[in-house]
């Protein structure tokens, strides 16, 4: 009898341990791909329900949620049991990795000012996925206007031209001006959103082989 009490108080012990670290984790960095051992470690423990903190799996899909696009978010959710998934928080965040995942942006923030009680906990949870949406538009548009721009990161005003102005001296945006539309932002030229580039690259035949065939034709 003694040694299962002390078993069971070592296990009390170690997850609260366990808890208190993941909480520090990630209640002060951004997203850091260096702590994800210790957060998955955490969410593993779900196949012993009794042991799990609601609250600190939250707080680990939120992360997630700022590591898009990488797929962390969907991986954490499969190790959570569907009854839990059931839970307000829960569905709160699987709907908003909806819309981020079909690039609803709009919605996304609608949905995220109306669970700010869930999402303010973690810091850089903002900046993380503005970052995402700037990342999604750089992939689909040659140009995007202002207003698409300002609708897809939440920001507007003056708050939004320092955005452009950052990424016009770091990022290789190039400011037009649009009688039409506005202000319009010329990306810059990658394989996604000018595809011809994609093509010439894996079409093309390395200089160093050409020289190695000329040989062999003459």
């Amino acid at each position: 009898m003694g040694r299962v009490i002390s078993n069971s108080t070592t296990n009390q012990t170690q997850q609260s341990a366990m808890s208190h670290t993941v909480e520090q984790l990630v209640a002060v960095n951004p997203y850091n791909p260096d702590i994800l051992p210790d957060l998955e470690n955490y969410v593993n423990e779900q196949f012993e329900p009794e042991r799990m903190s609601t609250q600190i799996v939250a707080r680990i899909l939120i992360k997630a949620l700022m590591a898009m696009p990488a797929p962390d978010f969907s991986l954490c959710l499969f190790l959570i049991p569907e009854r839990v998934q059931m839970e307000e928080q829960f569905k709160t965040l699987i709907v908003l990795s909806h819309y981020l995942e079909t690039a609803r942006f709009r919605q996304f923030w609608d949905e995220a000012v109306k669970s700010r009680h869930i999402l303010e906990v973690i810091p850089g949870f903002e900046q993380a996925i503005q970052a995402y949406a700037i990342h999604v538009l750089s992939l689909t548009y040659q140009k995007v206007t202002r207003s698409i721009l300002a609708e897809s990161i939440n920001i507007e005003g003056l708050s939004l031209d320092k955005v452009i102005e950052h990424h016009v001296a770091n990022s290789g945006w190039v400011i037009e001006k649009n009688q039409n539309k506005g202000q319009l932002i010329i990306l810059p030229r990658n394989e996604f959103n000018h595809p011809e580039l994609k093509k010439s690259t894996a079409d093309g035949i390395p200089l160093e082989h050409i020289t190695r065939i000329l040989p062999i034709l003459g």
